[in-house]
């Protein structure tokens, strides 16, 4: 079953000075199963982050649609698109997103808080969550007090909390060293093996080694896939990079 359906997306930007249009993205067509764990990979300027923005509903497309669970959500009311992410989507960002002068725990309930639920419900939504992550014994300290890897912890702790229907991760290991990123990549899988359905960009091959499904973007439009099938993460890894390869060599790929 698709949760998540692109079709024929096109985002054209127009300069400010000079009226010039760039086109970022170009017939972008590509479904997410429900459960699937989805890495997009590309060059800068491939078009990644606009598609980013695009399913976040942070951006609206010059042509096509997104459709989560069926609804188009460019169509979504500008009052109630706030709400609409907070219910369905949850982010996962490179540089954490995390408020300083909050506690980590008081990061995480933040979404609830803005969705207005009580404390004894958020308590006990946190609670298992944290104690999967790790970070039980952090909630009372602020993003200054940890690692880098104990951040983006808590980010992830923030995007499930609402138990949301997709996670956007946007590089999600760029800021953090060999044994974070090794933990964080985990426990995406460990996520997605009880069944969230995870879609992150990112420019490490390792990162997109863990995921089921690696989609290619080259100016602007979805260029080729590769799937998981029985493939260890070490032959997924060697995949991607002879694909990489190819595409940055302007090679035909298989």
């Amino acid at each position: 079953m698709s949760i998540l359906e692109v079709n024929n997306l096109k985002k054209i930007y127009t300069t400010r000075f000079g009226g010039n249009q760039v086109m970022a993205l170009k017939n972008v067509t590509f479904t997410v199963e429900k459960g699937e764990y989805v890495a997009i990979m590309g060059e800068s300027g491939s078009g990644k982050s606009t598609l980013l923005n695009i399913l976040a509903a942070l951006d609206k497309p010059t042509a096509g649609t997104v459709m989560l669970e069926g609804k188009d959500i460019a169509k979504i009311k500008e009052s109630t698109l706030a709400q609409f992410r907070r219910d369905n989507l949850g982010f996962v960002f490179q540089d954490f997103h995390l408020l300083d002068t909050f506690s980590l725990e008081d990061n995480i309930y933040l979404p609830m808080v803005l969705a207005k639920n009580t404390y004894p419900k958020m308590r006990e939504r946190l609670a298992p969550i944290a104690k999967k992550l790790g970070i039980s014994d952090l909630m009372k300290k602020y993003p200054y007090e940890v690692s880098g890897g104990q951040k983006q912890r808590a980010a992830v702790a923030r995007a499930l909390i609402m138990e949301p229907k997709l996670i956007l991760a946007d590089e999600p290991t760029g800021a953090l060293d060999s044994k974070a990123t090794d933990s964080l990549l985990s426990l995406f899988s460990s996520l997605n093996e009880e069944g969230q359905t995870i879609l992150m960009v990112t420019h490490s091959v390792k990162a997109a080694s863990h995921a089921g499904r690696v989609l290619f973007i080259k100016d602007g439009e979805v260029f080729h896939q590769l799937y998981r099938g029985n493939s260890s993460n070490q032959e997924l890894y060697q995949k991607i990079s002879d694909t990489l390869t190819l595409l940055s060599t302007g090679g035909d790929v298989q």
